[in-house]
């Protein structure tokens, strides 16, 4: 079966101790962000259309976010004061405000 994606760093280790034959490869810059972006479209995918496991998708999400973050010299914490800065100018979505239409 053939897969082509990006895996977490113990998948290798895990397979070969379930005696699992396979082949994999090391990304290099330009693929790693290309397979980040299309992990990260599969685990918002998966939120979205599995509420049973929605805390575990949601832990999936961040942690290829996380990736990204380190990936692109992003610190969490640069991110976090990014999210509070944009909260507090606009705040959040508790309000659960549908805008309907504009002129």
């Amino acid at each position: 079966m053939k897969y082509n994606k990006l895996i977490r760093d113990k998948i290798p280790e895990i397979m070969e101790g379930k005696w699992v034959k396979f082949t994999s490869h090391i990304a290099d810059n330009e693929e790693y962000w290309l397979k980040l972006k299309e992990k990260l479209q599969e685990e918002v995918t998966e939120v979205l259309e599995d509420d049973s496991v929605l805390i575990e998708e949601l832990a999936d999400t961040l942690e290829v976010i996380y990736a990204i973050c380190d990936f692109k010299w992003i610190s969490r914490e640069d991110l976090e004061k990014l999210r509070k800065e944009k909260q507090e100018k606009r705040w959040g979505f508790k309000d659960r405000i549908i805008l309907d239409e504009t002129d």
